[in-house]
């Protein structure tokens, strides 16, 4: 794809990184193929390759219009796009690129600006989440119906390890798990100590939120803090950080690449990546004989930060089938189920289409369960699905 970028961002380290995305694009369309987008709405502009046209154009300096950011914003961020694409396209970055442009130029409707401004700044926030999740419960005999399904019943943790191993990993909260699901990372602290691994729980968000709410700058100062809090058990020799929930997984295996330009972060932040794992590849390696799970008939919905981010596609399914477990067939098990961080909130109508076919999969083989390995999914499929739903780990700690 030829490209001439306009003076504001032609020979900047920006411009050259999105110059040589679109100079990859061979715009062959295999990847509207696995667009949940397009799928749905069967718009060249809301498919990866006329979102990538769009984006060629605010680079070359043509003019910013809220149609360009509406395209833009119904993308999910699935990377779908990504696994198909035979070029290795960099959709993901080039769209982050182009959101920072168009987010500069095009201002939002008010109330959009509202809800977007209540979003960062509460989910990104563990400790004021849960205030405001604990409210929202006490409301929930009074609250609209389409709030109330997105509200789960508050959980009761169990309790959590006490340290006793020689091996230690980290393992990252994350900001809305703990007030919401927080069986999670308690029912993997104590997987892992079976296994003879302690866990340190480390509480601050990673950045992912606010990063693609288009707040970069907060999200980059998130993941600066996740890195000061992790960096003390980096220099004592902890063997791992471990994530639960996908999407922040996928966020701080880039943290090499987002922060590769601030002098004082930038090693920190490559080694930070490297050392970050998701469950399931730390438990894809170890003795699982000391688990003893029940069994079940499980239906896997493998979120996208997981098989199209992390490359990951088959891990946590192969460890439930070697742990006994009878795994449904599910359709179209690549796309989206429209929960995408935000995008729930924030584009309910596609989200709310995309969940409905989702669960539709999910439960046609008649599981006994639902699990996932993301909260966003979590949250998002509970709201309707007949069957519980639960996170895989849940599974593994019966």
């Amino acid at each position: 794809m030829q490209t001439r970028l306009a003076d504001f961002i032609n020979h900047t380290d920006t411009g050259r990184e999105a110059e040589a995305i679109l100079r990859s694009c061979v715009h062959c369309g295999f990847c509207n193929a696995t667009c949940p987008t397009y799928q749905l709405l069967g718009d060249e502009l809301d498919g990866p390759r006329g979102r990538i046209y769009l984006i060629k154009r605010l680079l070359e300096g043509e003019a910013a219009t809220e149609e360009t950011q509406q395209h833009l914003d119904r993308c999910l961020t699935c990377r779908s796009c990504e696994t198909t694409c035979p070029s290795g396209v960099k959709y993901n970055r080039l769209l982050d690129i182009g959101r920072e442009i168009i987010e500069a130029r095009v201002s939002r409707p008010w109330p959009q600006r509202l809800l977007r401004r209540l979003l960062l700044l509460s989910l990104p926030y563990p400790r004021r989440f849960k205030v405001l999740a604990g409210i929202g419960a006490g409301l929930r005999p009074v609250l609209p119906k389409r709030l109330k399904a997105k509200l789960p019943f508050k959980q009761t943790a169990e309790t959590w390890p006490a340290a006793r191993h020689e091996r230690r990993m980290l393992i990252l909260q994350g900001c809305v798990q703990p007030a919401l699901a927080p069986r999670i990372n308690t029912a993997a602290a104590r997987v892992l100590d079976r296994l003879g691994i302690g866990v340190v729980p480390i509480d601050h968000c990673c950045g992912a939120l606010s990063y693609h709410l288009n707040d970069q700058t907060s999200g980059l100062d998130m993941m600066r803090r996740i890195i000061d809090a992790c960096w003390p058990h980096v220099e004592n020799g902890i063997e791992a950080i471990v994530t639960t929930a996908s999407s922040c997984g996928v966020t701080i295996k880039d943290y090499g690449l987002l922060l590769k330009d601030d002098p004082l972060y930038a090693d920190k932040a490559a080694r930070i990546a490297a050392l970050t794992k998701d469950l399931s590849e730390v438990l894809q390696v170890e003795d699982l004989s000391s688990l003893q799970p029940l069994s079940h008939k499980v239906a896997f919905h493998s979120p996208c930060t997981l098989q199209h981010g992390q490359r990951l596609n088959g891990v946590v399914e192969n460890l439930l089938t070697r742990l006994g477990f009878t795994l449904t067939t599910v359709a179209d098990a690549h796309l989206c189920c429209g929960s995408a961080g935000t995008y729930s909130i924030l584009q309910p109508e596609l989200a709310g289409r995309l969940q409905a076919a989702k669960i539709q999969a999910l439960q046609a083989e008649q599981p006994d369960v639902i699990a996932t390995a993301n909260i966003g999914c979590w949250m998002h499929l509970q709201e309707k699905a007949s069957v519980p739903v639960v996170h895989w780990v849940e599974l593994l700690a019966l």
